[in-house]
């Protein structure tokens, strides 16, 4: 997955941690609300806001905090369902369908 794709000389140790401090970084984001979730025409969806990314793509994120159970991703997911009247797509997240530019723009998985 793209959210363990290390630099050169970066341990899997190393990689782990920056993953999971930019996961404490967006789940503190989503929770003030410096950061929000939109939901494209498609059902992908894309983080809107600062938050210290360490290299992991929006739909990287999404994933792995869904699988924790995240409480703030399923608040914020589901208030930028109700405004973008969509729900979000599995299929477009397991293709990995992203925005570089918070929902303005989006890509196919790569």
């Amino acid at each position: 997955m793209p959210c363990d794709t290390r630099q050169v000389n970066e341990t899997p140790e190393e990689r782990r941690a920056a993953v999971d401090e930019a996961l404490r970084n967006l789940s503190k984001g989503l929770a003030t609300g410096k950061v929000s979730v939109k939901v494209g025409a498609n059902g992908a969806i894309a983080f809107v806001g600062a938050w210290e990314r360490n290299r992991m793509t929006d739909v990287c994120a999404y994933r792995t905090l869904m699988a924790r159970g995240s409480m703030e991703l399923r608040t914020a997911v589901a208030r930028a369902e109700q405004i973008a009247g969509r729900k979000v797509s599995l299929a477009s997240v397991v293709a990995g369908i992203h925005s570089h530019d918070g929902g303005k723009t989006w890509h196919p998985g790569h």
